[in-house]
C-alpha cells in the first residue's frame, strides 16, 4: 500500500518520486510505503500554509471549531480503521489503540469547545479618553513534530488547539509511523477543512524536519520527542526566534515510602512501566523504594510483572513490541551496561523465545534489582519495558536522587503522610506529580516538563493559550 503526503488538500508524492518503507514492529515485515519528501515539497507546504492562515485567522473561532468537530466525527466514524493502523504501525494492543482513538477525539472536541472561551484583557489607562487592550492572536504557521509512541493522539493534541486559535499547521509524523497521519489527512479532507489549513509531509529529519524548523515562515514549533531532538530543534530555530513548545523526555522516579499502600503501589508501578511496552514519556522509569519495605515491595512487583504476557497485538491483548528496531537495540544496550555495572536481572532481560517472536522488535518485561542512582538504566530514559529498582534510606534520599536529574517531566510518590506529599509538591522539580496515583493524563490538565524536559506544554486551557501570542493596543478616543 502507498499512502501519500498532503498539501493544499491534494495527495502528493515526493517531488523526486522517492519513497520510504513502513514496517510492522510485531513481525518486521514491510506493509506500506510513503513519500520521502524533499525540501522542494517543504517549500510548497510552507507557501500553502502561509496563504491559508491569513483567511483562516479571520474566521470567527466558532467556525474554525466546527471544522474541528467535523474531523472528530470523522475519526469516530473510522474508529476501527485507526485502531487497526495503530496496532499494525506502532505495536499497541487493540485495547490501547482504542484508548488512543478515544483520547484523540477528546483532545479535538475539548479544543473546539474553547472557541467561545478565547479571551484577552482590558486594563484601565493612566490617561483620560484612552483604553488599554491586550488581544491574544495566533502565531501564524505552526509546525507539529510528532513522536512514534502515540501517532494519532499527538496529532489531535497539537492540531486542534492550533486551529481553533487561528493558526495553520504542518504535520511532520515520525518516520516509523506515517500512515496514521496520512489517513488522518483523508478525514481532514472529507470533513471539508479549507485547503492549506492542515498540511502533512512524510520524510526524514534531514530533508523535511530540518528545512521546516529552519524556516522563517514557521512561527511556532510544537514537538513531542527526545531531549536531544528538542535541543536540535531549539538550535535550528534560534536564528528566527521561533516560538517553541517542547514536550521532551524524562526519567520519572516512582518513589515508594514505608507508609505506602504496597499492593496499590505495586499495581500502579507495573502498569505505569509496561503500558505501551514502556513507550510513554511519563512512564515509571525507576522505582525508589524505602529500605524498610524494599523486600516486600520487590517480591510483590516481580510476581505481578511476571503475569504480563507478550503477544501479537493484532490477535491478543498482551504487551506488544517496541516500535523501532533502533529503540530495541538501545534497550538491550542499557540492560547490558547496567548488568556490567552491578545490577541484577531479576525478571526478563532478553528477547523472548518462540516462533511468534522470531522476527519483530520484541523484548521481555524486565526488572533490574541491585541498581543504584549511578546505574545506566537509572540515569538514562529507557523508553522500553525495563524497570530498575533502587533502595533508598528515606524520603530525603529519594528526593535528592530525583532532583539531581537534569530532566523533570513527571514523578510518582506513594505515601500517606500529608507533610511529606505537601513538601514534595513544593520541592520535586518536575512538571507533573502523581500522588498515590497511577499513570493518567486528563485533557483538562496540563502536560509540561521542567529543566531539560522542555518548555511550554500541552492540554487544557494553558495548552490552548500556548498557541496564542499577545498584542497590546493603546487606543485614544
Amino acid at each position: 500500500m502507498f499512502y501519500r503526503s498532503f498539501i493544499d488538500n491534494e495527495w502528493i508524492e515526493a517531488s523526486d518520486g522517492a519513497r520510504m518503507k513502513v514496517v510492522n514492529p510485531a513481525n518486521g515485515e514491510q506493509w506500506a510505503e510513503v513519500p520521502a519528501c524533499t525540501p522542494d515539497d517543504v517549500a510548497r507546504a510552507l507557501e500553502s500554509s502561509q496563504t491559508a492562515q491569513r483567511s483562516w485567522a479571520l474566521l470567527p473561532p466558532i467556525e474554525r471549531a466546527n471544522h474541528i468537530y467535523a474531523i472528530a466525527a470523522g475519526l469516530e466514524k473510522e474508529r476501527d480503521l485507526f485502531e487497526e493502523l495503530l496496532v499494525k504501525e506502532q505495536g499497541k494492543s487493540r485495547a490501547e489503540a482504542a484508548g488512543e482513538v478515544t483520547d484523540t477525539i477528546r483532545y479535538m472536541t475539548y479544543s473546539a469547545e474553547a472557541a467561545r472561551r478565547l479571551r484577552g484583557d482590558i486594563f484601565p489607562s493612566d490617561n483620560p479618553r484612552e483604553q488599554l487592550f491586550i488581544y491574544k492572536v495566533p502565531y501564524g504557521v505552526t509546525l507539529g513534530l510528532c513522536a512514534y509512541n502515540y501517532p494519532l493522539a499527538l496529532i489531535g493534541r497539537k492540531v486542534a488547539p492550533a486551529l481553533v486559535t487561528g493558526n495553520t499547521m504542518i504535520i511532520k509524523p515520525h518516520e516509523a509511523t506515517p500512515v496514521t497521519a496520512s489517513e488522518f489527512c483523508r478525514v481532514v479532507k472529507e470533513a471539508g477543512v479549507p485547503k492549506g489549513v492542515i498540511n502533512m509531509l512524510t520524510g526524514t529529519g534531514k530533508d523535511v524536519g530540518a528545512p521546516l524548523t529552519e524556516s522563517p515562515i514557521v512561527r511556532l514549533i510544537t514537538c513531542t520527542g527526545s531531549i536531544r531532538a528538542g535541543q536540535m530543534i531549539a538550535e535550528a530555530s534560534a536564528k528566527n526566534i521561533t516560538a517553541l513548545s517542547l514536550e521532551l523526555g524524562g526519567s520519572a522516579p516512582f518513589i515508594v515510602l514505608k507508609d505506602a499502600d504496597i499492593d496499590m503501589a505495586v499495581e500502579a508501578a507495573v502498569i505505569a512501566r509496561f503500558a505501551n511496552a514502556g513507550q510513554v514519556c511519563i512512564c515509571n522509569e525507576t522505582v525508589l523504594v524505602e529500605e524498610a519495605i524494599a523486600d516486600e515491595f520487590t517480591e510483590k512487583l516481580l510476581k505481578r510483572a511476571a503475569e504480563i504476557k507478550l503477544g501479537d497485538p493484532a490477535t491478543n491483548g498482551g504487551m506488544g513490541p517496541i516500535t523501532t528496531s533502533g529503540a530495541l537495540e538501545r534497550v538491550e544496550k542499557i540492560v547490558a551496561d547496567s548488568v556490567a555495572e552491578g545490577a541484577t536481572v531479576a525478571l526478563g532481560g532478553n528477547r523472548p523465545d518462540g516462533d511468534d517472536f522470531k522476527s519483530g522488535n520484541w523484548y521481555q518485561p524486565t526488572v533490574l534489582t541491585n541498581a543504584t542512582a549511578d546505574t545506566t538504566a537509572v540515569r538514562e530514559e529507557i523508553f522500553g519495558p525495563v524497570l530498575p529498582i533502587v533502595r533508598v534510606a528515606d524520603y530525603e534520599e529519594a528526593l535528592s536522587i530525583a532532583n539531581a536529574r537534569p530532566d523533570g517531566l513527571s514523578a510518582y510518590l506513594w505515601t500517606t503522610n500529608p507533610s511529606v506529599y505537601m513538601d514534595a509538591i513544593q520541592r520535586l522539580e518536575t512538571g507533573t506529580i502523581f500522588l498515590n496515583s497511577g499513570i493518567v493524563g486528563y485533557i483538562q490538565g496540563y502536560h509540561n516538563g521542567h529543566k531539560l524536559s522542555g518548555v511550554g506544554g500541552e492540554d487544557g486551557i494553558y495548552g490552548i493559550e500556548g498557541y496564542l501570542q499577545k498584542r497590546t493596543v493603546y487606543m485614544k478616543y
